[in-house]
């Protein structure tokens, strides 16, 4: 159970990786994403030291290169979440030409809400944000991101393309 809690934290930080904010904005091509997790959850200490271990909770930074095909960027539909492995369910509250903001709710072993949202400059960058507020496992959890991206060139070499799933 305490794996499985340090292990759903982790795998709710993945879920919000910032390169899904490309969907219907931006180039197809090569990408630099950068983001700023800070992870707040009680924990029974045994977890907490474990967690503590491997970077978590608190503020870790991760940057990391990823490749989006056109119809990954041409898509309208934020990604698909595995509901019935995540409990959490994402839907679009809002979008323009420069913005949009989501909200996700989860009702399984994780409970809340989150939100987030994204501001484009153009079709080269963006900068976003992602809030979380409920619990895990019945521990009380606040997760935030921060995050931004820039299109670093057409090709992508060796850098294989994102799996965007929209249903």
């Amino acid at each position: 159970m305490r794996h499985g809690i340090a292990a759903a934290l982790a795998g709710m930080a993945l879920l919000m990786t910032p390169g899904v904010a490309l969907a219907g904005h931006g180039k197809a091509g090569l990408w630099t994403v950068t983001s700023t997790t800070n992870m707040g959850v009680t924990l029974p200490p045994e977890v907490a030291r474990q967690m503590k271990a491997s970077g978590m909770p608190g503020s870790r930074t991760a940057t990391s290169q990823m490749c989006m095909s056109q119809a990954e960027v041409d898509a309208s539909t934020p990604p698909h979440i595995d509901q019935s492995a995540t409990g959490c369910t994402t839907k679009v509250v809002s979008a323009t030409a420069n913005s949009m903001s989501s909200q996700t709710i989860c009702n399984g072993n994780m409970k809340g809400t989150g939100t987030m949202k994204i501001t484009y400059a153009g079709d080269t960058a963006y900068t976003g944000a992602y809030d979380f507020n409920g619990t895990l496992a019945g521990n009380a959890t606040r997760m935030s991101t921060t995050f931004s991206g820039k299109w670093i060139k057409a090709d992508c070499g060796s850098v294989k393309p994102y799996n965007l799933r929209t249903r």
